[in-house]
């Protein structure tokens, strides 16, 4: 199926700050109905794309996970993959409470990290990297050059052959695309916009993003006629700085 990402904003409480000129929007007070909101807007389907590309995972050791929200999906990995060590960054203190709170029977494997994944910076050093990174329904929250930004600070924490998962909402093409699915989009960006305040307004192009941030897609999977997708993606084959030393997150 053919899908073309287009600029449409999807706005979710877990998203990262705006500009700080603008109004701050209160995503915290959302964080324990969202499992609730999400089940009442798309059922089980968030779920199961999150959980579509776990299988892929198996064999990964230490996993940067961006913008989880509640954890739901931390909590999952963490207990299906039990070697797996989780460093989780969020910019909402309400959700990566939940998600502390979500992953607290394996907390001896799991970090959490309050910032602002817009200019955040990897205090992590080398000699194990990351083969993992998770953006589950984030990278929506970020626009083109914020993508390609952090996609360039995040290469270099990577292992050879690392895997770069995402989850996010898409356009297809056709009268699905434009009847179905771009109404669904906009309305998704008007209730979260009222609810929290949040000042994003596009979904970025973020395949261009990783592409010229150094990845390549290597799977996708689509579900509900391409409104959802799941990917895969890794780094190029290239020499990519490594300021790292110990081998992980502290």
């Amino acid at each position: 199926m053919s899908v073309r990402v287009e600029r449409v904003a999807v706005v979710h409480p877990k998203c990262i700050d705006p500009d700080p000129a603008d109004s701050a929007p209160n995503f915290g007070r959302l964080a324990r109905a969202y499992r609730w909101m999400e089940w009442v807007s798309f059922g089980p389907f968030l779920g199961l794309c999150r959980a579509e590309l776990l299988p892929r995972m198996g064999d990964c050791k230490n996993a940067l996970v961006l913008g989880d929200g509640d954890g739901r999906f931390t909590r999952r990995l963490l207990r299906e993959c039990r070697e797996i060590k989780v460093h989780a960054v969020d910019g909402s203190a309400g959700m990566l409470g939940a998600l502390t709170r979500n992953c607290a029977r394996d907390a001896d494997r799991l970090k959490t990290e309050l910032a602002d994944l817009r200019t955040w910076q990897a205090s992590v050093t080398s000699a194990h990297m990351f083969d993992l990174v998770v953006t589950h329904f984030f990278l929506d929250c970020l626009s083109t050059d914020e993508v390609l930004a952090l996609g360039a600070r995040i290469g270099p924490l990577l292992a050879p052959g690392a895997l770069w998962v995402v989850s996010e909402f898409a356009i297809p093409e056709g009268w699905f695309g434009r009847l179905v699915a771009g109404p669904v989009v906009q309305g998704l960006y008007v209730a979260f916009g009222l609810l929290t305040g949040l000042h994003t307004r596009t979904l970025p192009d973020y395949a261009s993003a990783l592409s010229g941030a150094g990845f390549r897609r290597i799977e996708s999977r689509a579900r509900l006629g391409g409104l959802l997708v799941s990917e895969l993606w890794t780094p190029v084959e290239r020499s990519f700085a490594h300021p790292l030393d110990h081998p992980f997150p502290t």
